[in-house]
C-alpha cells in the first residue's frame, strides 16, 4: 500500500490545523472554565457555549462532516466531504489532540457512527427526520448497547428485550454507558435489544431508533469515569420500560443486529484510534516540552536517561500504530470491512494500551502537575483508559486475533498432503 496521503487530505490536514491553532487550542481554557461556571450554577449539563462559537466557523471554513464516507454519503443522499476511511484518518488524529475538538468540527462519537448507520440502514424518514438534523449539528444521539446485568463484551449476552405489539415494538431493560445521553440536545438513540430469544445465537438481535422523548425512558444516573462525569456529553445509565416504538423505526429489519454492529463499528475503530494516536502525540510534546524546562539532580530532565529511553519508545510506539491503522482503513476501502477485521482488532488492542503507555510516561515527568487538571494529561490518560473497554475490550479482540492466527497452522484434514 502507498502510505502517502492524497492531495486532498494534504490540503485538509493544512485547514484543519490552522483552524486548531486558531480556535480551539485557544479555547481550551475557556471550556474548562465554563465548565466549572455551570457546574458552581446548578447548571452541569447545559452545552458549552465556546464550543458552539466555535461549529459555524468550522462549517464556513469547509471542516464540517470530514468524517462521512463516500459510500455513506451516496447511501444517504447528502453530501459529505468525499473522504475515504484512509484519507479522513490523519483529520481524525489532528481533531484527537483536543478530546472536545471532533465536536467542533460535527465528527464526535457516538453521532459520526449513528450518522453512518441512519445513512446505510435507515429508511428515507428516518434520514429527514434524524440524519439531516445530525448532519447539521441540530441534535445529538447516543448508542443503546452495553447493559449492567450481562457480560457486554459477548454481545449475545444482551437482554433487553424488543417484543412486536401490533404496528409497535415495545422495549424493556436496562442500560448503561450510554455516551451522549447526558446532552440534553440527545434526541434519539439507537438501541440493540433481543427480537427472538430463539433464534441462531447472531439472529435474535436487532436495532431501533428510539425518540429519546418517548414515554418509559428513565435516565437513572450520569456515570464516572475515574472522577469524570464527562458532563454535559455524559455516560448514562438508562432504564426502558414499556416503551412503545413505531415498527417503521427498526434498522434493516429483525434480527439483523449484528449484522448492523459490524457495519458501524469499522470505520468507528479508525476514528477512536486515531483521536487516541493525536492526543498520545499531544502527551509526547508536552512531556519533550516540560523536560526541556525542569531540571532535577543537577541536570534537565530531558538529559536524563530514562526519559530520553521513554520519549525514544513513545516516538516508535506511536508511528507504528498509525501505520498499523492506515493499513487497517486502506484494507477497509479497497476489500471492505470484513477483509479487514483482523487488522481492525489489532488496532483495537494497539491504539488504546500505546495511548495509556505514552500518556502515563508525559504524567510522570510533569510530576504533581500531570496528576491534575492545569495539564490535559490526567483526562486524556482517563479516556484512553476507558478506550480499551469501548467497541469491546481488549480480551475479545486479542482472542479474535490468536484465533485468526491460529487458523492459518491448523493441522491438515485427514487425506490432506502436508507441506
Amino acid at each position: 500500500m502507498d502510505f502517502d496521503y492524497s492531495e486532498k487530505t494534504k490540503a485538509l490536514q493544512l485547514r484543519l490545523q490552522d483552524f486548531m491553532a486558531a480556535h480551539v487550542y485557544p479555547a481550551e481554557a475557556a471550556v474548562q472554565q465554563e465548565i466549572a461556571a455551570n457546574t458552581a450554577a446548578g447548571k452541569r449539563w447545559t452545552p458549552l457555549q465556546t464550543i458552539e462559537r466555535l461549529k459555524p466557523l468550522a462549517r464556513a471554513a469547509g471542516l464540517w462532516n470530514l468524517f462521512l464516507p463516500v459510500d455513506s454519503a451516496q447511501a444517504a443522499g447528502f453530501e459529505g466531504a468525499g473522504l475515504s476511511n484512509q484519507e479522513y484518518a490523519p483529520l481524525a488524529e489532528i481533531m484527537g489532540r483536543v478530546l472536545w475538538a471532533s465536536e467542533v468540527f460535527n465528527c464526535s462519537a457516538p453521532d459520526t457512527g449513528n450518522m453512518e448507520t441512519i445513512a446505510r440502514f435507515g429508511s428515507a424518514d428516518a434520514k429527514l427526520r434524524w440524519l439531516k438534523p445530525l448532519l447539521d449539528g441540530e441534535i445529538r444521539s447516543a448508542f443503546a448497547m452495553t447493559e449492567p446485568d450481562v457480560a457486554s463484551s459477548d454481545a449475545t449476552n444482551i437482554a433487553t428485550r424488543i417484543e412486536r405489539d401490533a404496528d409497535h415494538y415495545v422495549v424493556n431493560g436496562r442500560k448503561w454507558w450510554i455516551s451522549g445521553a447526558g446532552d440534553p440536545r440527545c434526541a434519539v438513540y439507537i438501541l440493540m435489544g433481543k427480537t427472538d430469544p430463539g433464534a441462531d445465537r447472531h439472529a435474535q438481535q436487532s436495532m431501533l431508533l428510539v425518540p429519546a422523548n418517548t414515554p418509559g425512558i428513565t435516565v437513572l444516573r450520569p456515570l464516572h469515569v475515574m472522577g469524570y462525569d464527562d458532563a454535559p456529553h455524559g455516560h448514562m445509565e438508562i432504564l426502558f420500560e414499556n416503551v412503545r416504538v413505531p415498527c417503521d423505526h427498526i434498522l434493516l429489519g429483525e434480527g439483523r443486529g449484528f449484522e448492523i454492529a459490524q457495519a458501524r463499528l469499522g470505520p468507528g475503530r479508525i476514528h477512536h484510534c486515531m483521536r487516541l494516536i493525536g492526543l498520545a502525540e499531544r502527551a509526547l510534546e508536552l512531556m519533550c516540552r516540560r523536560a526541556s524546562t525542569r531540571t532535577a539532580f543537577g541536570k534537565l530532565v530531558s538529559a536524563q536517561g530514562v526519559t530520553q529511553e521513554r520519549i525514544a519508545d513513545a516516538r516508535c510506539k506511536i508511528d507504528m500504530a498509525r501505520l498499523l491503522t492506515l493499513k487497517a482503513a486502506w484494507m477497509m476501502d479497497t476489500a471492505g470491512n470484513k477483509s479487514a477485521r483482523n487488522e481492525i482488532a489489532m488496532i483495537k488492542v494497539v491504539a488504546p494500551s500505546m495511548a495509556c503507555e505514552v500518556i502515563d510516561w508525559a504524567m510522570q515527568v510533569h510530576g504533581g502537575g500531570g496528576m491534575c487538571d492545569d495539564f490535559p494529561l490526567a483526562y486524556s490518560y482517563a479516556s484512553a483508559r476507558t478506550l480499551r473497554f469501548a467497541d469491546g475490550p481488549d480480551e475479545v479482540h486479542r482472542n479474535a486475533i490468536a484465533k485468526a492466527e491460529l487458523g492459518k497452522y491448523a493441522p491438515a484434514k485427514s487425506g490432506a498432503a502436508l507441506p
